[in-house]
């Protein structure tokens, strides 16, 4: 071997070897995308309500209870203007609100009266959801609001129509935002399967069968 070759083979043999240790030093840096995701992780929010949950309307009942607080524990009706009254927290929303989002808001302004309360909210009678059947059925009056509850089913909840009633010309009254908004409804129609006119009712809708 000439002198030349063995000085490029020292060479080359150096290199390989500097980037060989260059490697194993440098540390394993994460993913761009798990670096990412170290940088900015996810905001935490507060937990949901479940899909579903019941939200408390006027003249519900709630029993409250206070954990080791039987004087704050007690049964309320929703007052008409959506609010409860308790001791010590005096008036308090609780109309469009789930049971736990009351509770919560319970134990927040309880916290300057009491140490670590724990509240539970139970809704002991539902009033706010109905719907009302008036006019020539068999039991006129307010029907109690089942989930998904259609316009035929809180006929047959109330008897059906009577030998008298004109079952062509029924119809829904609906009030939103202020304004009311009929909807014709053909008994005749829905027993047949017409699912157009069988409308799913919503909380203060009144069914008429003239």
């Amino acid at each position: 071997m000439s002198k030349l070759h063995a000085i490029v083979l020292i060479l080359v043999l150096g290199t390989s070897a500097a980037g060989l240790c260059a490697q194993q030093k440098a540390p394993a840096g994460p993913p761009a995308t798990a670096a990412g995701a170290a940088q900015n992780p996810p905001a935490k929010g507060l937990p949901a309500d479940e899909p579903g949950t019941y939200v408390i309307g006027a003249e519900d009942v709630l029993d409250i209870s206070v954990w080791k607080e039987p004087t704050v524990s007690r049964s309320v009706p929703v007052r008409p203007d959506g609010k409860i009254s308790l001791p010590l927290v005096n008036d308090i929303q609780a109309e469009g609100l789930t049971p736990k989002q009351l509770a919560a808001s319970i134990t927040e302004k309880l916290k300057k009266f009491l140490n670590d309360p724990q509240v539970t909210v139970t809704v002991t009678a539902i009033n706010s959801q109905r719907v009302f059947v008036v006019g020539e059925v068999a039991r006129p009056g307010p029907v109690l609001l089942l989930p998904n509850m259609t316009a035929l089913q809180a006929l047959s909840t109330a008897g059906g129509p009577t030998q008298f009633a004109n079952q062509k010309r029924a119809y829904l009254v609906r009030r939103e935002d202020g304004k009311e908004t009929t909807y014709p409804l053909n008994y005749k129609d829905m027993l047949r399967g017409d699912r157009r006119g069988n409308l799913v009712l919503k909380a203060g809708d009144t069914i008429v069968v003239p």
